[in-house]
């Protein structure tokens, strides 16, 4: 059998650094490199896009909105409805007793400011979107939303009093950033 060499060129003691060692260290940098390449558009791709985050949110300029008028905005390509309540319509919503409702939600908790209601305007029963922002739209039996598709009837406060939606009409996520600005999203 062959003895390996203790010693390098000429004699002198090797260092332990070989050639070998360099070509292993350098086949494993670009083992590493090209991982990198692979695997970093992959990760870039399940980045939202850009004209996906600009959808994420969108601010409404609500002061031009009167009072019993509702307005319809796009949001994450959805409908939003904005409407500026009557006293009337909040007092109707909120006298309503929990055990008539199917899905359980007071009006307090569906409106951070009473005068103000923003729903996600599809219906929870096959996606249409209900009638009632408009003016002359039938708003169904209890003052809010109609379903023409099936015949949901939404109240005041969104909630499903009457058809096959089995829940209320969506809160979406928003905040007031001042008495005439809000940001859905």
């Amino acid at each position: 059998m062959a003895e390996t060499s203790q010693h390098g060129e000429h004699g002198a003691p090797a260092t332990g650094e070989t050639r070998r060692d360099f070509l292993i260290l350098a086949a494993g940098a670009m083992g590493a490199i090209a991982t990198i390449a692979v695997v970093w558009p992959l990760i870039e791709t399940m980045n939202p896009a850009a004209d996906t985050l600009a959808l994420s949110s969108t601010e409404i300029d609500i002061s031009g909105i009167e009072v019993g008028q509702a307005i319809v905005v796009v949001w994450r390509g959805k409908p939003v409805f904005v409407r500026h309540r009557a006293p009337e319509e909040i007092e109707e919503a909120r006298k309503v007793s929990l055990d008539d409702l199917g899905d359980k939600q007071s009006d307090e908790e569906r409106a951070k400011k009473a005068e103000w209601l923003i729903l996600v305007g599809v219906c929870t029963h096959l996606g249409c979107i209900p009638l009632g922002t408009k003016q002359g739209d039938p708003r169904g039996d209890f003052g809010g939303w109609f379903c023409p598709c099936h015949g949901s009837h939404y109240d005041t406060s969104g909630r499903i009093r009457k058809g096959p939606a089995p829940r209320n009409l969506e809160v979406p996520p928003y905040e007031f950033l001042s008495d005439t600005l809000v940001k859905i999203g």
